[in-house]
C-alpha cells in the first residue's frame, strides 16, 4: 500500500507536522552534502596548487619543512584520505549540533507559549513554519485565557449582582404582607394593591432564583441532544401561543408565517427553549403596539428562521458580544429585561448542537435573529 493511500485506497492527507518534518531533513541533508562535497573540491583544488607552489621552490634538503613535505608526499594517499575524514566529521557534527540546537529553540519557545507578554516568539530561519504555529498557538491560548477571564468576572459580577437584587423583592414581599398582617380593616382597594405588589416581587424573585440555576447548569453540566421528529411548524405556533398573555400586557400581536406540517429531526425540549429566549426577547426589546413575526422558511435541507421584532436598534458592538456567556444587552441590573445573560449563549449552543448557527442583526429599527437549522442532522 503506497504512503498516500490509506486501506479503502483513499488518499491520506500528509500531515503538517510530517510534511515540515520532510522539510527540515531535506534542507539538513542538502545542507550537508553540499558542505562535504565542497570541503572535498578544496582539498583537492589545494592539493594540486600547493604541488605546483612546491615544484617552483629551490629547496634545501635538510630543512625540517622539507623533510616533511617530503613525508607527506611518501604517504600522500593517506594523508588526504585522513585530512578528508577528519572534516567530514568535523562538518557531521556542526550539523548533528545544529539540528540539536533546533530542538533546543524549540523547547525555550514552548515554555515561552505558557508566559504572558506582547513579545513574539522568535525561531531560526529554518523553523519559521513551527514559529508560526507556535505564534498562532500561544495567539490563541492568550485570548483563550483573557475570555475565560473575562467571563468568570462577569459571573462574579452577576452573582454579587443577583445575590444583592434579591433583597429589594423579598423585602418588598416580607413589608407587604407584614401590612396585610398587622392591618386587617383596610380596604378592599387597597389589599387587591397589596398583593398584587407582592406577588409581582414575589415573581422577580422566582425569576432571579432561577437565573442562578440558570449559571448553576450552565456552569457545571454540558449539553446533549435527545433527538425525535416533531413539527417544527406546530413547534412555533404552540409557542406563539403560550406567549399570548406577555403579547396583551404590551399591546404586541404575533404572527406565524411557515409552511404546514414541516418535520425536524431534534431535541424538541432544547429547541424550545431557543425559541422561547428568542421570543422572550423579542418581547423585552419590543416597542409596544407592535407585531412580532416568526416566519420559517426552507432551504434545501435546512430550515430558516427569523424572529423579527420592531425595537431600538442595537450597536454593532453589543451585536457582536450578545451571544456571550454572561453578557447583558441590558446592563440596568434593575429592569426586568436585564437578565444572567445566559439565555442567548445556552440558546447557541443548543443550535450548534443541531448543527446549525445563529446570528442576530439590528438596522431601520428592526431586530432580526436568524437560525438555520438541518431538517434531519
Amino acid at each position: 500500500m503506497s504512503d498516500m493511500e490509506n486501506g479503502s485506497g483513499a488518499p491520506r492527507r500528509e500531515s503538517p507536522l510530517r510534511r515540515f518534518r520532510r522539510s527540515l531533513t531535506r534542507r539538513v541533508l542538502t545542507r550537508f552534502l553540499v558542505a562535504i562535497i565542497v570541503y572535498t573540491i578544496a582539498i583537492f583544488v589545494g592539493l594540486f596548487l600547493s604541488v605546483i607552489v612546491c615544484a617552483a621552490i629551490n629547496w634545501d634538503p635538510v630543512s625540517p619543512l622539507y623533510r616533511l613535505l617530503q613525508w607527506i608526499s611518501s604517504y600522500l594517499p593517506l594523508v588526504v584520505i585522513v585530512v578528508l575524514v577528519a572534516g567530514y566529521i568535523v562538518i557531521f557534527l556542526f550539523y548533528w549540533s545544529r539540528t540539536l540546537g533546533y530542538l533546543e529553540d524549540i523547547v525555550t519557545a514552548t515554555e515561552q507559549i505558557y508566559k504572558s507578554g506582547d513579545d513574539p516568539i522568535s525561531l531560526p530561519d529554518d523553523l519559521r513554519e513551527v514559529e508560526a504555529q507556535m505564534n498562532r498557538i500561544r495567539s490563541d491560548m492568550l485570548s483563550s485565557r483573557l475570555a475565560a477571564r473575562e467571563a468568570e468576572q462577569r459571573k462574579n459580577d452577576l452573582v454579587v449582582y443577583l445575590a444583592h437584587d434579591l433583597k429589594t423583592p423579598l423585602t418588598s414581599v416580607i413589608g407587604y404582607l407584614t401590612l396585610l398582617r398587622d392591618e386587617p380593616d383596610i380596604s378592599a382597594g387597597l389589599r387587591e394593591h397589596y398583593l398584587t405588589v407582592a406577588l409581582d416581587k414575589a415573581e422577580r424573585l422566582e425569576d432571579l432564583i432561577n437565573e442562578f440555576f440558570d449559571i448553576t447548569r450552565f456552569s457545571l453540566t454540558s449539553l446533549t441532544l435527545e433527538l425525535r421528529s416533531v413539527s417544527l411548524t406546530r413547534m412555533l405556533e404552540q409557542i406563539s401561543d403560550e406567549f399570548a398573555p406577555m403579547f396583551r400586557e404590551k399591546g404586541l400581536t404575533c404572527r406565524v408565517t411557515a409552511p404546514p406540517d414541516v418535520i425536524i429531526t431534534c431535541d424538541p425540549d432544547k429547541l424550545q427553549r431557543v425559541f422561547d429566549n428568542l421570543l422572550r426577547n423579542a418581547i423585552n426589546y419590543s416597542y409596544e403596539n407592535t407585531e412580532i413575526q416568526i416566519i420559517l422558511r426552507l432551504n434545501g435541507g435546512r430550515a430558516e428562521l427569523s424572529f423579527i421584532n420592531h425595537g431600538d436598534e442595537i450597536p454593532p458592538h453589543k451585536l457582536e458580544r450578545i451571544f456571550e456567556q454572561f453578557y447583558r444587552l441590558d446592563s440596568s441590573r434593575a429592569s426586568r429585561t436585564g437578565g444572567a445573560g445566559l439565555g442567548l449563549a445556552i440558546a447557541k449552543e443548543i443550535v450548534e448542537l443541531h448543527g446549525g448557527t445563529i446570528k442576530a442583526e439590528s438596522a431601520d429599527g428592526k431586530i432580526v435573529f436568524s437560525v438555520s437549522l438541518p431538517l434531519h442532522p
